[in-house]
């Protein structure tokens, strides 16, 4: 019977041995199996995370590539110092064991600071953006009224000096009921150019109260069928628009804005041939008055 009731004892240790050593394998096991699962969620949190940290990294990288305009250089060493700071976290992110929980967890409260940080920077440049875009507006509609205000000052400008020239033709003087006639020398009107002494110039200056009154010259040129003038001296000059030509004949003259009549007489002392003759009239810069006339043999 003792010998029974050893055998028993030994075999009872044995089986608590074993149970023991079963206990504590099995332990161990669990224990391995939830570091492993910890390790696994650490893993998945860490590459989440490491995402997290890699969009806010691109945030500040569209920021600083110029998709969106910040024309303030201390807001712009604001986003370079912060964005510094997101890429130096991302890179200690993808070298931290996942084992190192308390510094992920440390990481991770960081990523909510930082994305505070960056919403702050947001409603800044948002809120420079406005004011830009209102400043633009703003830039714009001056821009449209100082053009309008230009456009309104060059149409008066062309208006007064349309104006202007209006008033100098208006002043101009004007040569009327032109006529010219050969003569000999008593004065006689002849037909034939073997007969002609002299041409005789008549023409009545039209009455014109916004002309300048006083002394005047007036000009005459008789232009011969070769479009040659008649002249007897080639220094008699006078300046008609932007240069000097010349002359047949001129008379000083007393202007009172009234009508007048004039006559000039070019003595015929040259060869004259048969055609189609021509004489203008000119005073004051202008040409006044034109007429054509023939000369026969």
């Amino acid at each position: 019977m003792k010998k029974n009731s050893v055998t028993w004892i030994i075999i009872t240790v044995v089986l608590a041995v074993i149970l023991a050593i079963a206990a504590y394998f099995i332990f161990r096991q669990h224990k391995e199996m939830e570091e492993f699962k910890t390790r696994v969620e650490m893993e998945k949190e860490r590459d989440a995370l490491e995402r997290e940290y890699a969009d806010l990294a691109l945030q500040y990288d569209q920021y600083e590539g110029g998709k969106l305009l910040i024309n303030n250089d201390s807001l712009v060493e604001k986003l370079d110092a912060e964005k510094m700071k997101v890429q130096r976290l991302l890179e200690e992110l993808r070298t931290v064991k996942s084992t190192n929980s308390a510094r992920i967890n440390e990481l991770k409260k960081e990523l909510a600071t930082l994305r505070n940080v960056m919403r702050n920077y947001i409603i800044q440049i948002d809120s420079l953006n406005s004011l830009n875009e209102k400043l633009v507006k703003e830039n714009k509609t001056v821009t449209r009224k100082y053009q309008e205000a230009s456009q309104a000052a060059s149409r008066l400008q062309k208006d007064k000096e349309q104006l202007s020239h209006k008033v100098t033709l208006a002043s101009k003087l004007d040569a009327v009921g032109i006529t010219v006639t050969s003569i000999n020398g008593r004065g006689k009107t002849v037909s034939k150019i073997s007969r002609t002494e002299q041409l005789k110039i008549c023409f009545a200056l039209a009455k014109n109260v916004t002309a300048e009154v006083g002394e005047k010259y007036i000009y005459i040129r008789i232009v011969k069928p070769d479009g040659d003038v008649l002249v007897k001296d080639r220094n008699a000059l006078f300046h008609y628009e932007d240069s000097d030509i010349n002359y047949s004949s001129r008379k000083l003259i007393e202007y009172t804005g009234e009508e007048m009549n004039l006559c000039i007489y070019w003595p015929v002392e040259e060869f004259l041939y048969p055609g189609d003759y021509r004489v203008d009239i000119f005073a004051d810069n202008y040409l006044i008055g034109s007429r054509n006339f023939e000369l026969k043999k």
